[in-house]
């Protein structure tokens, strides 16, 4: 307790954020790198149509990463309260009944997935044209999601016990085995986006061994047997607790599922490539900027805990300036070399042309974006949770999605209401957030002015 209160309650806040941050980013990145050296080697070596089957497919491995995450997180969130209590018998309990769901769970959705494939696809806006390529790839890398699921499950245990290593070896571990085979397989071999497919799926297998490896010790640990239990009164409080990451992974599939349809039905196949392209250079942008803000949140929680209200304002305002002016950093270099970002994925002149300046309207206000992750990361901190999932989902559900649907199918405007519908709702869902975290900076002022006068009274005990 006494070095954690140095730590979080002592320390420059500058050097804590870089602390925290530093790892965060390092994550990102390789798990960024993970996700978008398919779309490089495809891009390259097959062209738009494998590109387009890729993104086809996003929304499905959204809905992967959602569920896992989903009992992953109740999973872990049950598992450390049970250990608290020092209930090794019911923390045993949690580690089978969430092992057994997430396992469960996935085999029940890759062989629905897999018998509906076509439709699933057809449904997702594929064309004649994509189809066949969409079709290859979610053939193979459908039976690779188990593997990421209980490795995601197997991280978040870990992370529970103390060990945050993990996650970052199997992901690293996915990512150089990822690389390597589409090299083999894609560039040498030419098996365009089945050698991707198969290079995906084999790299998510050699991270869950990894990862299993290491749980093998937890198992010894908590003495737990080789089997399946499904107990209610477990699952639904793990369930209940992780919904929240479900929503907020999730809703990333929806969106682009949703706008994938948008452009089938308006600009046709090359809308589905531009989009698949900006989008992977697009999330880079956010690495630093997420890395900052995910940062601050144990910093702030610790702070809240602490009843340290003075210090926990000075956090949000150097959180908030710190992302910002990262933000607009990678902003500015979106901009001038969007041409050369681009033609990392692609060849094709007319489709770097197009995703140039679809890439530059998507990224117009991407700066002010900034308050509103570290809103974000702030009600999670201070326990808001209502407030953290509105404003989670307020971006893209709430506002980007109706938006698009309306520019598109209302004013007319084609793909190009697809691109405005993101700076219009960076804008508006920061306004929004900026309003309610001013809201909550009131309530924070009124607890630091009560301290002050406590400490000049000499009976009450304030750290600045």
């Amino acid at each position: 307790m006494g070095k954690n209160y140095e730590t979080f309650g002592e320390e420059k806040i500058g050097k804590l954020l870089l602390k925290f941050s530093i790892p965060i980013i390092i994550s990102l990145l390789v798990s960024e790198l993970y996700n978008m050296v398919d779309t490089l080697f495809i891009g390259r070596n097959v062209g738009g149509y494998g590109i387009a089957a890729l993104v086809l497919v996003f929304p499905i491995q959204r809905i992967v990463i959602a569920l896992s995450i989903m009992i992953a997180t109740g999973t872990s969130t049950s598992f450390s309260r049970s250990n608290g209590e020092k209930n090794l018998e019911k923390s045993k309990k949690i580690l089978i009944n969430g092992f057994s769901l997430a396992f469960t769970t996935m085999i029940i959705f890759t062989t629905l997935v897999y018998v509906f494939r076509d439709k699933v696809l057809l449904a997702l806006g594929a064309s004649n044209q994509t189809l066949p390529y969409a079709h290859t790839y979610l053939s193979i890398i459908i039976f690779g999601s188990t593997f990421l699921s209980l490795t995601i499950f197997i991280s978040h245990i870990m992370v529970s016990l103390g060990n945050n290593k993990i996650s970052i070896k199997s992901t690293s571990i996915g990512a150089l085995t990822n690389i390597i085979l589409d090299y083999i397989l894609v560039v040498n071999f030419n098996m365009g986006v089945k050698g991707a497919a198969i290079a995906t799926t084999v790299s998510q297998i050699a991270g869950f061994i990894y990862a299993y490896y290491n749980y093998i010790k937890v198992k010894k640990e908590y003495k737990i047997p080789l089997c399946f239990e499904f107990n209610k009164n477990i699952i639904v409080p793990i369930v209940l607790v992780g919904i929240s990451g479900f929503i907020i992974e999730g809703e990333d599939g929806i969106v682009m599922a949703a706008l994938n349809n948008l452009l089938a039905n308006t600009v046709g196949d090359s809308g589905i490539i531009v989009l698949g392209v900006i989008s992977k250079v697009y999330m880079f942008l956010f690495i630093t900027m997420f890395g900052i803000a995910s940062a601050m949140q144990p910093i702030a929680a610790f702070n809240m805990g602490a009843k340290n209200y003075k210090r926990l304002k000075s956090i949000v305002v150097k959180t908030s300036i710190y992302a910002f002016l990262t933000s607009a950093i990678m902003w500015g270099l979106g901009i001038v070399f969007a041409p050369q970002l681009i033609s990392i994925f692609v060849k094709d002149a007319q489709i770097i042309e197009e995703s140039v300046k679809a890439f530059r309207i998507m990224i117009g206000v991407f700066p002010v974006i900034s308050i509103y992750y570290v809103s974000i990361f702030y009600f999670q901190a201070i326990g808001n949770a209502r407030a953290s999932i509105l404003v989670s989902i307020l971006r893209q559900l709430i506002i980007m999605l109706p938006l698009s649907i309306i520019l598109v199918k209302v004013f007319n405007l084609g793909a190009m209401g697809v691109w405005l519908s993101y700076p219009i709702s960076d804008i508006l869902s920061s306004i929004v957030s900026y309003i309610l975290i001013k809201e909550e900076g009131v309530e924070l002022n009124i607890k630091v002015a009560k301290q002050m006068k406590q400490r000049a009274q000499g009976d009450g005990s304030f750290v600045s």
